[in-house]
């Protein structure tokens, strides 16, 4: 899965500008009209414009050239400031959010206003709206043939999904709001404002959790896609200097970053300058059909070494075996 750089970040700016103005509008209703609802989406709509920002820095910073402390760049860092936002999202928009529903359960106020909570949420939901569409595309520009779920799980770009996670539980979010400020307005019954704030925190925990566990997966290291795999596999086992191509060991460094580590069993006949043309060939056919592969390391070892490896390895430690 793929998605050009540019839309990601097309995504992330409109996400950005939407959410910074739907902030300040949503302060200024919830102060007028006293709704803890709308105090509770003003805080998510910072907590958001403030994660766009952060997505951008993490993209920023994961440009940087490698170097003699981080040899394999610092791709990564997207993937840190990725799980930093989700655990804001967390902490600030779902904490805010329950705290505020409780405090006005508890003490109870008449809204003030309602009108201006209705036009406010109504641009909310136009805005929020058009950004959720521009994530959404660029979410599925790379996402193929794959549902939403396996894309999702199987993504290597957290600030995509992230993005459209947050624009989701933003546009959820605001329709548990119209619920709660109609309920309360007329029911005349002040404590459904209070309900509908909590339940925009249960929102924002669920998908801070999802995008967490998602991140996580990827500080940790995940694999290449099995495609990827069997393609390393496939090129290698092709060269006549070949004789087995045992199998392959990959990691996500960055979104479009993969270190990959080949076993290959050479023919016996050849000598070491025939080794390294051999090398020298597969490491351009592979980079030609995966540029994605920024660093990759040929082992020479033999089928017997390679299987013995596998079996002592712990499980999921050896991913490709093969040609």
């Amino acid at each position: 899965m793929s998605v050009s750089k540019s839309s990601a970040k097309i995504a992330i700016y409109a996400a950005l500008a939407g959410n910074f103005g739907v902030a300040i509008t949503k302060f200024i209703a919830a102060v007028v009209t006293g709704s803890s609802v709308m105090l509770s989406e003003g805080v998510h709509s910072l907590v958001d414009t403030v994660n766009e920002l952060l997505l951008l820095y993490g993209i920023a910073r994961a440009k940087k050239a490698p170097d003699e402390d981080h040899p394999f760049g610092y791709g990564r860092e997207l993937y840190f400031w990725s799980f930093i936002v989700a655990l804001l999202v967390l902490a600030l928009g779902a904490g805010v959010s329950a705290y505020e529903g409780i405090s006005h359960i508890q003490n109870p106020e008449p809204m003030q206003r309602p009108l201006i909570n209705y036009i406010v949420l109504a641009i909310s939901i136009v805005f929020e709206g058009s950004s959720w569409w521009v994530s959404l595309r660029a979410f599925r520009e790379g996402q193929g043939d794959q549902n939403f779920f396996d894309a999702f799980q199987r993504s290597k770009d957290p600030s995509t999904f992230t993005v459209l996670f947050e624009d989701s539980a933003a546009l959820i979010g605001l329709f548990i709001a119209l619920i709660g400020i109609t309920a309360s307005h007329l029911l005349h019954q002040p404590q459904w404002d209070g309900i509908a704030s909590i339940g925009i925190a249960v929102v924002l925990a669920l998908s801070s959790l999802l995008m967490a566990r998602e991140i996580k997966e990827l500080l940790i290291g995940e694999a290449a896609s099995p495609a990827v795999r069997r393609d390393i596999l496939t090129i290698a086992a092709a060269d006549p200097a070949i004789r087995y191509a045992n199998g392959v060991l990959t990691v996500h460094v960055a979104p479009q970053q993969i270190v990959a580590a080949l076993s290959a069993e050479f023919e016996d006949a050849l000598t070491t300058t025939d080794i390294e043309r051999c090398i020298n060939r597969l490491e351009h056919a592979i980079k030609v059909a995966h540029p994605s592969i920024f660093l990759l390391f040929i082992k020479p070892q033999t089928a017997e070494t390679w299987r013995n490896r596998v079996a002592s390895a712990q499980p999921g430690e050896a991913e490709q075996t093969a040609h």
